[in-house]
């Protein structure tokens, strides 16, 4: 990270738990903002369950009862 960054990440953190509910609540609010922060969950998630082994889409539509 920047030094930018790195200033607000440490302001951010040092908010009471309700300024930073607040805080996501207004850039949630924001749809260009809300669509980065699906995309950057969405890569997050992917990220993390790259190493799970996949499973047949048949399988996983039993599943569901589709």
């Amino acid at each position: 990270m920047g030094p930018t960054t790195e200033v607000f990440w440490t302001a951010f953190r040092a908010l009471p738990a309700e300024a930073r509910g607040a805080f996501m609540e207004r850039l949630v609010a924001e749809p260009r903002l809300r669509e980065e922060l699906e995309d950057l969950l969405d890569a997050a998630v992917a990220s993390e369950r790259a190493s799970e082994p996949t499973r047949p889409l048949d399988d996983v539509l039993a599943e569901v009862g589709t």
